[in-house]
Formats: structure tokens, C-alpha cells, sequence
């Protein structure tokens, strides 16, 4: 155990505190994952200036991160836990090295960010993801394994699907470490996996943000379809007007195919086929 930090299970003790998975309250309590979670961000010279922490629980990680940052803010739900925050760290708190934020991470205002480093409430992962992503600040993040597989994956892969396009839209993304269940208190059902995202320009051009994420989103609903009858039968997803135009206008071979066959280079490219012929309402707001 790293004496150089708070031990979680004192700091559950101080706290009240036993978890509760009804309420997605998974605490991590394995000092090693804990130590190795701010190297993950140290080690690609990510910026330590502002980091944001969302879901502190009991605090563990927030004492590792305050290690590393010039500053560190904390959002937690948990009216409880948020005040248990600002006492245990009040000598971090009064010389302003540390804002704990009461509220829910996916409304409040969040903060400017240098980069976050977060163990997610894991129902919630999705959304807060892509709340921080577009951001363009580097994350690590905990995440049920599941997803960080499919964060992660590329085309062609079994696990390739909307959420790999839609995060790499924004960032590289590496799966950096598998984390078992009994590394939390109380244990999840399901292994967790640590994901880097480096953040990045995409390696190709969309003619809206707003209009290529429900375009994806309206393909992938079909995935088993061809993207010809994927285009077609998502109107009412992807806002086209006139979905013919874009099967007509693009490449036999690419509307022949099913979405986890196609790159997210060639989506984009359909997607600015899409913006140009296919009157996309979003075109006219």
C-alpha cells in the first residue's frame, strides 16, 4: 500500500460510506489502479494545470491527483460525499488548489479543463463522455470493459460500431488497462478497462458536427442492413429529406456494404455527399 496517499478504506470509514450499486456507486478501492491513473496522463506530457475529476466519491483518487495538478476540481452528485470532500480536504480547499462542485456532472457548468481524470458513474458513461470529449482535452477514464472495447475498436472489428466512430471523431483513443472487479467496493458484475483519449483534429472533413453524429447514428441502427437501405430507412434519424439522391450519387460498392464495414474516413465522405444532395433538415436551420 503507497503510504503517500490516503488509504480508501479509512477514507470510506471517515466518510459513512459503503457503496451502493442501485445507485451506480462502485468506489475504487485497489491502491495500485488508484496510483497508476494520474501516470497514464503524466506519461504523454498531458497537462496537469486544471484537472477535473468527475464522480470524487470518498476522495482516493481526488489525493492522487492533487499530487500531480497545480489544480484540481471535483464534481460529485452526492450531497453527502460533496460535503465529506470539502472537509477532508479543507486545507487543500482554503489555499485554492482544490473546488469541489456539488451537482450532477451531465447539467452543472463544468469548468475550464486542462484534462480530466475520472472513475465515471458507469450508467452515465456514454453521455459523460461525450460531454468531455468535444472538449479536446486529454481524458482517462474508467469504464465498464464492455464499452471501452467498443471505444476503442476500428473497422472491421467485431466490437467497430457507432461509439468507435463517434470518440474518434474527436481523439485517439487507447484501451490502457483491464481493471477486475474486485478492485472496487462494492465488487461491479462486470470487468472495467482505463481508456486514454488523446485529443485530435480528424483525419478528414465533415460539413456539420451536429448533422454527421445523427447521420452515424442513423446508420448504425442498421447495421445489419446494407448502407443502401440503411439511408434509406433512416429518414426520421438523420433528418435527409431526399435519401434517393444520396443512393444514387455514391459509390455502388460503399452503399453495398453494411455500416461496421465502413471507415470513418467514408463516412465522412458520405456524409458531405449526404449535406450536399440529400436537403438534410439541418442544412436549412
Amino acid at each position: 500500500m503507497n503510504g503517500e496517499f490516503r488509504d480508501p478504506d479509512v477514507l470510506r470509514a471517515r466518510a459513512g460510506v459503503g457503496g451502493d450499486p442501485n445507485q451506480d456507486q462502485h468506489f475504487l478501492v485497489d491502491d495500485r489502479v488508484l496510483d497508476r491513473l494520474p501516470g497514464y496522463l503524466t506519461e504523454v506530457d498531458g497537462d496537469t494545470t486544471h484537472l477535473l475529476e468527475i464522480g470524487g466519491g470518498t476522495g482516493a483518487l481526488t489525493d492522487r491527483l492533487l499530487a500531480v495538478a497545480d489544480h484540481v476540481t471535483v464534481v460529485e452528485r452526492d450531497r453527502r460525499l460533496a460535503a465529506f470532500l470539502r472537509e477532508e480536504f479543507v486545507d487543500e480547499r482554503e489555499v485554492g488548489r482544490l473546488t469541489v462542485l456539488e451537482g450532477d456532472a451531465l447539467t452543472i457548468d463544468l469548468p475550464e479543463f486542462t484534462a480530466s481524470v475520472s472513475n465515471l458513474p458507469y450508467g452515465v458513461s456514454s453521455e459523460l463522455a461525450f460531454r468531455l470529449l468535444p472538449a479536446g482535452k486529454p481524458l482517462v477514464l474508467m469504464f465498464q470493459k464492455e464499452f471501452a472495447v467498443r471505444m476503442a475498436a476500428d473497422v472491421g472489428d467485431d466490437e467497430y460500431g457507432r461509439l468507435s466512430v463517434t470518440a474518434g471523431h474527436y481523439a485517439d483513443v487507447e484501451l490502457v488497462e483491464t481493471v477486475p472487479p474486485e478492485a472496487f467496493d462494492p465488487q461491479p458484475a462486470v470487468e472495467s478497462a482505463v481508456v486514454r483519449t488523446t485529443p485530435r483534429d480528424p483525419p478528414y472533413e465533415v460539413p456539420d458536427d451536429e448533422f454527421f453524429m445523427s447521420f452515424l447514428r442513423a446508420l448504425f441502427t442498421q447495421r445489419r442492413k446494407t448502407m443502401r437501405n440503411a439511408v434509406r430507412n433512416t429518414t426520421h434519424i438523420s433528418g435527409l429529406s431526399d435519401a434517393d439522391a444520396v443512393v444514387e450519387s455514391a459509390d455502388e460498392e460503399h452503399m453495398s456494404r453494411r455500416a461496421g464495414a465502413v471507415s470513418p474516413a467514408e463516412f465522412a465522405r458520405l456524409a458531405q455527399l449526404a449535406w450536399e444532395v440529400g436537403e438534410p433538415e439541418q442544412r436549412h436551420r
